[in-house]
């Protein structure tokens, strides 16, 4: 049985000039071990979900109706597969970004040794992902080639607050889901383990976005933030928009016509999307980064 881990959030502890120095302390003292924490030994309990039934991407419809309960709870298990894989995709970019970042960096400088300690946290987060999704008796879900060469793309040319903001948005889109997975009963204990471990962990790291963001465009010009505000825009709607891919359908035994056309226009879905991001969008505002063209980007996404 993994043991119970801690609620706190560090984002939502004053910011001090010392950021870096402070998450690192808070890093040694509330980390985790993904291959001790989680139960990876007990076999797959098919009476539970793999996420909050509200957060499937039919709930609410027609579809989701006529489905029996078996059919739900496999199709949340696949889902939530999906959205791991896309995790370790996402992660994988980030790694690179920050090291990226700091290369040529004074090493001694802590944050630089933030940044090298998120690195790791990401390591064992896509190790985490990865167990669980084949937990989950998933395939290895993988977004389209295309947005698979656009994310080689951005963590190539993607620099400063793009980078952080990007980071940011991937990162609060699940931890809202995330939070609610981890204290839902209905979700299979060793995914509930997984979603604990990764909003702690992921806390830290979204503080540090958020502080490098705003660090990054204290005296950028209006050209310079057009451009990035574009950036973190068409990136946000890539990533969030491949978190669950149309193979789930499939897998799960539906209808793939069926299921992609209503999961399209499930008003349900995108409302708990947009209600998740109601405070990221706060932020972006704050730091100049919603414009007009960026806007059009978010409203696609259904992030605001």
């Amino acid at each position: 049985m993994a043991r119970h881990i801690a609620q706190r959030d560090v984002q939502d502890q004053p910011v001090e000039s010392d950021v870096a120095g402070r998450l690192l302390e808070s890093s040694a003292k509330l980390s985790y071990d993904p291959n001790v924490e989680v139960d990876w030994d007990t076999p797959l309990d098919e009476d539970f979900h793999g996420a909050s039934p509200e957060w499937s991407t039919l709930y609410g419809t027609a579809y989701w109706d006529e489905l029996t309960e078996a059919q739900r709870k496999e199709l949340t298990r696949q889902e939530a597969a999906s959205v791991a894989s896309t995790g370790i995709w996402f992660e994988m970019i980030l790694q690179q970004m920050m090291l990226r970042d700091v290369y040529g960096k004074d090493p001694t400088d802590e944050r630089v040794q933030w940044a090298l300690t998120e690195i790791a946290d990401e390591c064992r987060h896509s190790i985490m992902f990865a167990r669980g999704a084949r937990k989950l008796r998933a395939p290895a879900y993988r977004p389209r080639r295309l947005v698979v060469e656009l994310g080689r793309a951005f963590k190539t040319l993607a620099f400063g607050e793009a980078a952080y903001a990007a980071i940011l948005v991937a990162e609060e889109v699940l931890d809202v889901m995330q939070r609610d997975w981890m204290r839902d009963e209905r979700v299979v204990p060793f995914v509930r383990t997984i979603n604990n471990i990764h909003v702690v962990e992921e806390s830290r790291h979204m503080r540090f976005a958020r502080d490098e963001t705003l660090k990054r465009l204290e005296n950028a010009s209006w050209l310079r933030l057009q451009i990035q505000a574009f950036v973190v825009a068409v990136a946000s709607y890539v990533i969030v928009t491949s978190m669950v891919t149309e193979k789930v359908y499939a897998r799960a035994g539906l209808d793939v016509e069926r299921a992609v056309r209503e999961a399209k226009a499930n008003e349900h879905h995108k409302a708990m999307l947009r209600s998740s991001c109601s405070g990221l969008m706060e932020f972006l505002a704050s730091a100049r980064l919603l414009t007009k063209p960026s806007l059009r980007f978010y409203k696609r996404a259904n992030l605001i």
